[in-house]
């Protein structure tokens, strides 16, 4: 819930409950999610949507897999849930458990409208595992999420109920502010929220989308910028003034370090968002090898992982991690000239 701070004196001193919308449609809240599951709303708990509700199916609005293998099942709300979205979801849940690894990636090939897509494959590659999973390992277990503005009596009560029942259920809210003439988004990621202020300094691993457009690469190092281009554009919007970039080269690994030296700016020609670089290592120079630290070695050196499939690889580095990782990339591939 927001809340607008009476002030007296230089004193906050009440609180006044700022009024919240809901989505028009159920289906614009359901592709919302359904964009952002993977890489924005559960940092620390990545969600990949393998299929959405088609019309008029007797079908959950979202079905994900988590990185153990886990069917995520959400069912959601518009406005405020009552006690029935709870009976829904287990409704889903109980057809879902039958579900062998075959059903999944037929799933998967319907979301994807027909992509050769293999389900073991792209979750490997989607939560960065040494080895795909088992095809027996999908579909163990399955989780519960209902999602709406606000939660009824009966909503509480029921999913309280079947928690104690050892039925791995949670209801999220979600809220939409109309403020200064601008509308904003709330969310609150399970089983901790714990998205970091994006006001706060801090490191980033941003890749160079060397996949699908190689010569970025040199777009950035030319021009001293970090940027995305296309449909990924609006990642830049991420960074802050002061955040130490990473630049990730696929297959090669970070390739070089620089300090965000100004607000987000549009490149119309390249149909591209970036940001100044401050260079805080040497860059890279076409025709001259490409020096790089691997991704193992920055397992090692950060003791921990990140996910690696998406162009800002969260989670966050914080200024600590930031500086340790920048000292250990210099001597890999030098100090700025």
């Amino acid at each position: 819930m927001l809340y607008k701070l009476g002030e007296k004196d230089g004193i906050f001193d009440s609180l006044e409950p700022v009024a919240f919308k809901n989505v028009p449609l159920e289906k614009h809240l359901e592709d919302l999610l359904a964009k952002n599951l993977l890489d924005v709303l559960f940092e620390g708990n990545k969600l990949m949507p393998i299929f959405q509700e088609r019309l008029r199916q007797e079908e959950a609005d979202i079905y994900a897999l988590n990185e153990q293998g886990d069917l995520v099942i959400f069912e959601l709300k518009r406005g405020g849930a009552d006690g029935g979205a709870v009976h829904q979801a287990l409704r889903y849940c109980e057809k879902a458990a039958h579900w062998k690894y075959e059903h999944l990636q037929d799933m998967l090939a319907t979301y994807t409208k027909g992509e050769n897509k293999d389900l073991q494959e792209a979750h490997s590659i989607n939560f960065d595992l040494d080895h795909p999973l088992d095809k027996s390992a999908f579909n163990k277990q399955q989780r519960l999420i209902v999602v709406g503005s606000a939660a009824s009596n009966e909503l509480i009560r029921n999913v309280d109920y079947w928690k104690s029942k050892g039925i791995q259920i949670d209801f999220i809210p979600y809220r939409i502010y109309a403020l200064n003439d601008e509308h904003y988004f709330e969310f609150f990621s399970i089983p901790y929220d714990t998205h970091s202020n994006p006001a706060d300094r801090k490191g980033v691993l941003f890749d160079t989308c060397r996949s699908h457009i190689p010569e970025s690469i040199w777009y950035m190092c030319e021009n001293n910028r970090v940027a995305a281009f296309g449909d990924q554009a609006h990642v830049v919007t991420y960074l802050g003034m002061n955040d130490i970039v990473f630049l990730y080269h696929k297959w090669k690994g970070i390739v070089a370090a620089g300090r965000v030296a100004s607000r987000v700016k549009i490149d119309d020609v390249k149909d591209a968002k970036y940001c100044d670089l401050e260079w805080l290592t040497a860059k890279p120079v076409k025709g001259e090898d490409l020096k790089a630290m691997s991704a193992a070695m920055i397992k090692k050196v950060l003791d921990r992982n990140f996910f690696w499939a998406r162009t800002i690889k969260v989670p966050y580095l914080s200024v600590s991690e930031s500086e340790i990782l920048l000292d250990e990339l210099i001597k890999h591939i030098g100090s700025p000239k």
